[in-house]
């Protein structure tokens, strides 16, 4: 079997691969991040987001406790009051999941999910904001859409590298798929934890919440424990770091909370 000399191979590559990076389109992030979206449309985002809130209904027991559906509800609703009048129309959804796992999740089309786990780390209303404001700065800065673009740009570049290579292609193809989720995917999701924590801290200082309440939220969780992976492979920012981050950044939010306070926006969740 003819083998394609590797000094002919590499050019080619890097000029499919400039030109799948050159048919991405682009967007700036509220923080100024520059992202790669466009792969699938917002309604087919919408769509994919209420398929999976309504399969995860299906399989997992819901909370029939109606003072924690209207809890949450409240936190939402109050959240969702301070985005941008395109997010704000849209028909949000909120399910309250029995779990024990603390955890909490937002998807394209205004799906909004919580463990009843979460309530042993998010002490309070502010806390709960701080949680459920996070995953909502998910769904706004189009984290969704940025992440689908980029595993579609990553299959295509290994499929073209791996129909080149000839002989190499099951090693490109193999070797190329770990090394896009150690060292291009998952850094990515690193960013866009870093920035869901930026927007989601700010949403809940505009809209009423202590945002010195993510600071303590955080520790909690650090208290909660449990084994976690290297940082390096790791989707979530190391969390001393992380909580470093959110204390210096609550000291700048404090006064948008406090005219937030003084504007009458002063939520009652519970």
């Amino acid at each position: 079997m003819t083998r394609r000399p590797r000094a002919l191979l590499a050019p080619l590559c890097a000029g499919l691969m400039a030109a799948l990076l050159a048919a991405c389109a682009t967007t700036t992030s509220s923080t100024g991040r520059r992202q790669n979206v466009g792969a699938v449309s917002q309604a087919e985002l919408d769509q994919l987001g209420a398929q999976a809130f309504a399969e995860a209904k299906q399989k997992q027991p819901l909370s029939k406790d109606p003072k924690q559906i209207a809890y949450v509800r409240c936190v939402v609703n109050a959240l969702v009051a301070q985005l941008p009048a395109s997010e704000r129309g849209i028909a949000w959804e909120t399910a309250v999941f029995e779990d024990k796992e603390p955890n909490a999740f937002a998807l394209p089309g205004g799906k909004v999910g919580v463990n009843t786990g979460i309530f042993t780390v998010a002490k309070n209303q502010d806390q709960l904001a701080a949680v459920i404001g996070h995953e909502i700065g998910h769904v706004v800065e189009h984290h969704f859409d940025e992440r689908i673009t980029n595993q579609v740009r990553t299959s295509q570049a290994l499929a073209i590298l791996g129909a080149l290579a000839g002989d190499y292609g099951q090693l490109v193809t193999e070797g190329g798929g770990m090394a896009a989720n150690a060292g291009f995917l998952l850094p990515n999701s690193r960013r866009q934890e870093s920035e869901a924590d930026v927007v989601g801290q700010r949403l809940m200082a505009q809209a009423g919440f202590d945002p010195r309440q993510a600071v303590n939220l955080w520790q909690n969780m650090l208290s909660a424990g449990g084994a976690r992976p290297p940082q390096w492979l790791s989707t979530h920012p190391d969390p001393q770091s992380r909580i470093r981050e959110l204390s210096t950044r609550a000291d700048t939010l404090v006064p948008d909370y406090e005219a937030a306070r003084a504007a009458g926006r002063k939520p009652r969740c519970g």
